[in-house]
C-alpha cells in the first residue's frame, strides 16, 4: 500500500504529455515519498530539496546545477524539485527552466498548494505543467480498485461485495486512524492523537502564520478546533464570527486560508433545475475525520473525502470536467452530495450511517433530476436496488462501493 501505484499510474499518464508536472497536497501526506518512488524509474535522477542546505547552497552558487547529473545511460533524465516554492522567485525560475530544458528532462515539482496561486498572480506558466494531487489514503487506494473511469460512467451504481471483509476493516482504520500516512500505518489510538495535535498545530502555527501573516493564531486555531462540531450542515460565517468575536471577513478569509493548506474542503451547492434552490451555502468538510466526534457526521466526512478524491483525480488525468456538491432547497431538504459532469447532474448520493430504507428526500431530487441515485451506508452484508418509479436507487456499504470508485 506504501508505494501509492493510482498516483504513479496518474503521473504516468501526465508525463507521456508534458515534461513538467506539478505534485501538490498536503503536508506529510507523502509527496516527498512518491517523488522518490517515480525516480527509482528512471536511470537518470537527481533529487533537489529546498529545505536542505547543501541542496540550497548549489542552488544559489548554480541554479542550473541539475545539468550535472550523473547518467547511468543516454535516457531522459528526471529532476525532482521539492518545496522549490519556498524560493522567492520560483514562478519565474521554473518557467525559465521549462523554456530552455523541457526537451531535455522530465521535471517533477512537489509541494504544497503554495503551487496553485501562480494562478492569482501575472506569470504565465500556462501550457508549461501539467498538476495533479496527492491525497491521505482512500478506501479506494488501499481496497486496491481496478475499475476503469469508462467503467464508471457508463454504470455508476455497478458493485460487487469481492474482498468485503478486507475492504470493511480498512474502512473501520481510515475512521479512526485517518488516511494520514503516518497515523495509519501505526495503527495505534496514542500515535493518531498525538500526530493530529502536532499536525493541526504546525500547520497553523508554522506555515499559516509565516506564509499568509495572520497574526490572530489563537483565534485562528480556535475555529479549526470549532469545525468538526459543524461538519454536515451548511456552514454560518455569520455565526462563526458571533462566536469568535472578530469580522466576518476575517472568518471567511481563515476558512479560506484551512483549504488552501489543505486543512480543509468545502462544497457549494447544485442549483440549476432545482426550484427554490439554496445557492449560497457551502458545508466544509476536514482532512482529519476522527477529530469528528459525531459518528453520523464523521461518516459523511468520510464519503465525502473519498468523492472529492475521485472527481480531483479524474479532473487531473483530463477526463472531463467533474465537480461535488450538495442539494438544498428552501424547504430544509437536502442531498448530501450530487456528482456533475460539465455542470450538469450525474450522480446523487445520500450518507445515512444506518438507515437502509431510501431517504424520501432523495427520491423526490431524484424524480425531478433523473439520474442514478445511491444511499451509502457505513455498515450491511450486502446491497439492493430499490425501484423509484422508472428510476434506480443503489444502498449500498459505503466501504464497498467507495472501494470500486476509479
Amino acid at each position: 500500500m506504501e508505494n501509492r501505484d493510482l498516483y504513479v499510474k496518474i503521473w504516468e499518464e501526465l508525463a507521456d504529455d508534458k515534461s513538467m508536472i506539478f505534485l501538490v497536497g498536503p503536508r506529510q501526506v507523502g509527496k516527498t515519498t512518491l517523488a522518490q518512488i517515480i525516480s527509482r524509474s528512471f536511470a537518470n535522477n537527481l533529487y533537489f530539496n529546498w529545505d536542505i542546505a547543501e541542496h540550497r547552497a548549489n542552488f544559489m552558487e548554480n541554479p542550473n546545477y541539475f545539468e550535472g547529473v550523473v547518467r547511468k545511460d543516454q535516457s531522459t533524465p528526471l529532476i525532482v524539485f521539492d518545496e522549490i516554492h519556498k524560493y522567492k522567485d520560483w514562478k519565474n525560475y521554473l518557467k525559465g527552466v521549462y523554456d530552455q530544458f523541457h526537451d531535455q528532462y522530465q521535471f517533477l515539482v512537489s509541494g504544497s498548494g503554495r503551487l496553485d496561486l501562480y494562478k492569482k498572480g501575472g506569470d504565465s506558466l500556462a501550457g508549461r505543467y501539467f498538476l495533479f494531487h496527492l491525497w491521505p489514503f482512500s478506501i479506494a487506494e488501499l481496497g486496491e480498485s481496478n475499475r476503469k473511469i469508462e467503467e464508471f460512467l457508463n454504470d455508476p451504481l455497478h458493485i460487487t461485495m469481492e474482498n468485503a471483509n478486507k475492504r470493511k476493516e480498512i474502512w473501520a482504520g481510515l475512521s479512526q486512524m485517518s488516511g494520514f500516512p503516518e497515523p495509519y500505518l501505526a495503527a495505534r489510538k496514542t500515535t493518531y492523537r498525538r500526530w493530529s495535535n502536532t499536525y493541526s498545530q504546525q500547520l497553523i502555527r508554522e506555515d499559516i502564520r509565516d506564509l499568509t501573516g495572520i497574526k490572530s493564531v489563537v483565534d485562528l486555531e480556535t475555529l479549526y478546533f470549532l469545525l468538526p462540531s459543524k461538519v454536515g450542515s451548511p456552514i454560518s460565517v455569520p455565526s462563526l464570527a458571533r462566536d469568535l468575536k472578530v469580522s466576518y471577513n476575517s472568518v471567511k478569509n481563515w476558512l479560506s486560508v484551512f483549504e488552501r493548506f489543505f486543512l480543509t474542503f468545502s462544497i457549494g451547492p447544485w442549483t440549476r433545475r432545482i426550484s427554490r434552490s439554496i445557492q449560497k451555502e457551502r458545508k466544509v468538510y476536514l482532512w482529519d475525520s476522527p477529530r469528528i466526534k459525531d459518528p453520523a457526521a464523521r461518516f459523511e466526512n468520510m464519503v465525502a473525502l473519498e468523492l472529492w478524491r475521485g472527481v480531483k483525480a479524474w479532473n487531473d488525468v483530463g477526463y472531463g470536467t467533474f465537480s461535488l456538491h450538495f442539494i438544498k432547497n428552501k424547504e430544509q431538504q437536502e442531498v448530501d452530495f450530487l456528482i456533475a459532469e460539465e455542470g450538469e447532474p450525474f450522480l446523487l448520493i445520500e450518507a445515512k450511517l444506518a438507515d437502509e430504507q431510501p431517504s424520501s428526500v432523495l427520491k423526490k431530487f431524484q424524480s425531478v433530476l433523473k439520474k442514478p441515485a445511491i444511499q451509502l451506508i457505513n455498515e450491511s452484508e450486502g446491497y439492493r436496488l430499490q425501484p423509484n418509479a422508472d428510476q434506480q436507487i443503489l444502498i449500498a456499504p459505503a466501504y464497498q462501493w467507495l472501494a470500486q470508485l476509479p
